[in-house]
């Protein structure tokens, strides 16, 4: 993963994307135990606004020789899946991001509270039980989730996943 990560920056710099950070499973692993994921999800903001923001990522890892497995393209052997950030929760979410290493390469990593916040609004079986797994096991700051859950009209859902959570 850590090539991966490298060749990403590296569209990073040469502005085939904007900023970006990991989100998914990949990004829950840097706060709670691994779970099973199939790929690197990258938010990212476009480094050009554009009908099609996802053109010059594909454009540049065909030039690069990476192919295309599913809706990932796989980078230096891992597939990675290139998410625009199309709201406002994740655009806040990316420019939040922290800088953590994966080895010797730095990365933009979705915050805890944003992970949550996120799995809130998509609402997938699979991202509420991620959520939970979040608010048990990670150093989630309550007040900042507070705060993120409020902006983006999340507090009901957050409110009715700690009720499910505290009745077990």
């Amino acid at each position: 993963m850590d090539k991966a990560l490298g060749a990403i920056n590296e569209m990073a710099r040469r502005r085939i994307i904007g900023s970006y950070a990991i989100g998914g499973g990949v990004a829950a692993t840097y706060y709670i135990e691994p779970v099973l994921t199939y790929d690197l999800d990258i938010f990212f903001i476009p480094a050009k606004a554009g009908l099609d923001e996802l053109a010059p990522i594909y454009e540049y890892a065909r030039k690069q020789g990476y192919g295309t497995e599913a809706e990932a393209i796989v980078i230096e052997g891992f597939p990675v899946q290139f998410i625009p950030a199309d709201n406002d929760l994740v655009r806040e979410a990316v420019a939040n991001a922290a800088t953590l290493r994966y080895r010797d390469v730095e990365a933009r990593v979705v915050t805890a509270e944003y992970l949550v916040a996120i799995a809130l609004q998509t609402g997938r079986s699979k991202d509420r039980e991620r959520a939970v797994r979040l608010l048990e096991g990670a150093p989630v700051d309550r007040a900042i989730l507070g705060r993120i859950v409020e902006k983006h009209g999340l507090t009901d859902r957050l409110k009715r996943l700690e009720g499910v959570f505290h009745e077990k």
